[in-house]
């Protein structure tokens, strides 16, 4: 058993690539996660403080606005005509360019046209389909409706509604409970 040991520890190069391996995974670390981020970080600090009134805006919720006041740790950003609102300066994730939303409504436009001039007609029309299968049972149903509306328009005609509409009870509170 204790032969066993000796051996494992005298197969020898091994320490070195341990030691080695031990550095570069920090190295890796620092490359690839704090470098970046910290890099990510002071860009998003600089654009903060770089933002000036008139400048068009995408917040962090996704929303698109022009700046219209800057203060110390915030913002005053118009997402409408008069419509103003308070942002911290955080919340401002992008600085757009001027012509950014333009060139999406021009995207918009060509994937309309690209999709044809297939118009639909959303006009409603006075005339009624007819969707059942057994039309001598859609006379039976048309029949029993216009006898039911005849059975309406005579009832307004001696002058007496069948039904009245109740009225509500108003109920006073006893005070003394």
């Amino acid at each position: 058993m204790g032969s066993d040991m000796i051996l494992a520890a005298g197969s020898g190069g091994s320490g070195s690539f341990n030691l080695l391996l031990l550095l570069a995974v920090p190295l890796v670390f620092y490359f690839l996660l704090i470098r970046p981020q910290s890099k990510r970080r002071r860009e998003q600090m600089q654009m903060q403080n770089a933002m000036e009134p008139g400048a068009r805006v995408l917040t962090t919720s996704g929303m698109r606005a022009t700046i219209v006041e800057v203060d110390d740790d915030g913002v005053v950003l118009e997402i409408a005509d008069g419509v103003e609102v308070r942002f911290l300066k955080q919340a401002v994730m992008q600085v757009l360019k001027d012509d950014e939303p333009e060139e999406l409504d021009d995207e918009h436009d060509e994937d309309a046209d690209d999709q044809g001039d297939a118009e639909v007609d959303l006009t409603k029309d006075d005339s009624e389909v007819d969707l059942s299968k057994d039309t001598e049972v859609a006379d039976a149903k048309t029949d029993a409706e216009a006898a039911d509306v005849e059975d309406a328009e005579a009832a307004d005609e001696d002058g007496e509604p069948e039904s009245k509409p109740k009225e509500k009870a108003k109920v006073k509170a006893d005070k003394t409970a």
